[in-house]
């Protein structure tokens, strides 16, 4: 039988544990907001009725996808900064600053919750961004750019439907 190691082996990547801890905490806040945005648009992509249906219905599928990738390329970031991801729907419920939808909104009022999601997981993004910098933390900060671009973007593409 082999013997368990009980010593963790250190992280030693050039950033603090504390500074670490710090980004880490952000990060899983913009892991929740990420969450709760994939589950509101995979639910509006099922649920999407009218004469945009079939626009809504691919477009909210082309997003859902993206932001499923997004979630593990969050998630594995809090990982490799030493710290455990949360990944329950307690943990982001706690942690999400985007509300879940009622019922089921009109194609309109899907719209209108999207955008509003998207800008509130680039503002959250965006709230690292000091942490990130003063720990020298450029792979977090590329990947909260990365973040920021897509969720603004999309916001941008969400809101054009309601011109």
């Amino acid at each position: 039988m082999a013997k368990k190691n009980t010593t963790a082996t250190k992280i030693d990547i050039g950033i603090s544990d504390k500074d670490r801890k710090k980004i880490a905490e952000g990060l899983s806040r913009l892991l929740a907001d990420t969450y709760t945005l994939y589950l509101k648009t995979h639910n509006f992509h099922w649920n999407v009725t009218g004469p945009m249906f079939n626009t809504l219905h691919l477009m909210f599928e082309g997003q859902y996808n993206e932001l499923a990738l997004a979630v593990d390329a969050i998630a594995e970031r809090i990982r490799a900064l030493g710290e455990p991801a949360p990944g329950s729907y307690k943990a982001f419920a706690k942690l999400s600053s985007i509300a879940e939808a009622d019922g089921v909104p009109s194609a309109e009022e899907m719209i209108q919750q999207l955008v509003q999601g998207q800008e509130a997981v680039a503002r959250t993004a965006r709230e690292i961004f000091p942490a990130t910098d003063a720990a020298n933390d450029q792979p977090t900060a590329d990947l909260l750019t990365q973040r920021m671009q897509t969720h603004e973007k999309t916001a941008w593409m969400l809101r054009s439907l309601l011109a």
